[in-house]
């Protein structure tokens, strides 16, 4: 905190976005296609393509053509990793704007392909598209949209946004398994990709690149404000980096690991939600429905997880969520039943609400919007490669024990780990925008 004589943009919790919030709902959209396209909608695409052709594909049970699925997501994902080096190469060039739109509409299109698959080959050709796409849409640009917006007041304006990812698990799973039911896979699929698309032709028309190309500065600040708490955007500062020198650099790699254990731990309970519901004794129908109250509460850890990092700081925002998820996982492992799955979906949701948040935050906390895209097209591949070994542990579980159960041991070892990884980092070494403050407060960089 400042002293009491100088009140910074880094301490204001007021949600006074201005023109902003035409940023927030973009990305708050782009994150809801995000969670239905590839992960939580997974629990009913996977189901519907298992169900209708494991037969025909030659496999044992429903249950060995689902675990097959599932190895065919890491391996989208890891193709995913290469891919979105160059994608966020990509970001640099063209600028965010214009990647998050024609990517959203890329993903929408290959969400139509993937939903008319037949084989393995050609549903593992589909998720692939759709995974990357939509990922380099929602999350590089919009993660980068996101910093150079909302740069001092980015945990608050991320509690905002990634309310997309509990929505889209509260109404887009209820809607693609009404979509899938009453049209078919491909048909269902297809209305959802084109829905995508026409929001990815008004994006590309109305979202802008910076605040200054709506004529108003970074938060919403005043000019005044800009200059005086706020490092200049000189060339010197935004090419300060190289990807050599990113590769070199060990916060870097502490940040994507931190991340990518939270989205691994996140994306392997959420994606599977459904099914590890099942397994307790829910019906299909309740475990539909209980996923969507978890992401119903999910929308108070957003805006609460938020708003800690904003008033506390990242590293004690992390922290509390590390803690809280470990708690959550233990009961859901530990008491096996029903009563077990009611409290965890319930400390579930606040704890998705607030995974998400920390993909933008902590990366922008740590290295600021000066060259973002660039640290970004680095970072988020890094995180990406660890996120996507869920996949594998699930995979591993269900054709190991039968169970997902198993699964969740491994998560909470994780997340253990991600408390001493946390701990240890400077979250503000490279923010110059918190270097100027540091300045004006006489506290040390």
């Amino acid at each position: 905190m400042s002293d009491n004589n100088v009140k910074l943009q880094s301490e204001n919790t007021r949600a006074d976005f201005g023109k902003g919030w035409l940023i927030i709902f973009y990305c708050m959209i782009m994150f809801w296609f995000l969670i239905g396209y590839s992960i939580d909608g997974q629990n009913i695409v996977i189901e519907a393509f298992a169900g209708a052709h494991w037969k025909a594909l030659g496999y044992a049970s429903q249950t060995a053509l689902h675990a097959r699925l599932l190895d065919m997501a890491f391996y989208a994902g890891l193709i995913g990793v290469v891919a979105y080096f160059i994608i966020g190469r990509i970001c640099v060039k063209i600028g965010a704007r214009a990647l998050s739109a024609i990517f959203l509409g890329l993903a929408g299109a290959s969400y139509i392909y993937y939903g008319a698959s037949q084989t393995v080959f050609s549903y593992f050709i589909g998720l692939t598209l759709v995974t990357i796409f939509i990922n380099g849409a929602a999350y590089i640009g919009g993660g980068n949209l996101v910093t150079q917006w909302f740069p001092k007041k980015k945990g608050l304006a991320n509690g905002f946004t990634t309310m997309g990812h509990n929505l889209g698990s509260a109404l887009y799973v209820p809607l693609i398994s009404a979509l899938i039911g009453g049209l078919g896979m491909a048909a269902g699929m297809r209305v959802m990709g084109i829905v995508g698309i026409v929001v990815a032709i008004i994006g590309y028309i109305v979202i802008r690149n910076t605040p200054q190309e709506r004529g108003v500065y970074p938060d919403n600040v005043s000019k005044e404000v800009y200059e005086a708490e706020y490092a200049d955007m000189s060339s010197e500062n935004t090419s300060r980096w190289t990807v050599a020198s990113l590769l070199k650099t060990p916060e870097m790699w502490v940040v994507a690991i931190i991340i990518g254990i939270n989205q691994l731990v996140t994306t392997g309970v959420m994606s599977q939600m459904v099914s590890r519901n099942i397994e307790l004794g829910f019906t299909p129908t309740k475990a539909v429905f209980m996923m969507t109250v978890c992401a119903l509460v999910g929308l108070a850890g957003s805006y609460g997880f938020g708003f800690i990092d904003q008033k506390l700081g990242v590293k004690t925002a992390v922290r509390a969520f590390l803690i809280w998820y470990i708690i959550a996982l233990a009961v859901n492992y530990i008491l096996n039943n029903q009563l077990g799955g009611y409290i965890c979906v319930a400390m579930v949701g606040v704890a998705i609400g607030a995974a998400a948040n920390f993909m933008t935050s902590l990366p922008a906390s740590v290295f600021g919007r000066h060259n973002f895209d660039l640290v970004y097209s680095i970072y988020f591949p890094i995180m990406e490669i660890v996120l996507m070994l869920n996949y594998k542990i699930n995979s591993l579980a269900l054709t190991i024990t039968g169970s997902l159960r198993g699964a969740y041991i491994v998560f909470i070892v994780l997340l253990a780990v991600n408390i001493i990884l946390i701990s240890v980092l400077n979250t503000r070494k490279y923010n110059l925008d918190y270097a100027k403050e540091d300045s004006i407060t006489g506290k040390e960089a």
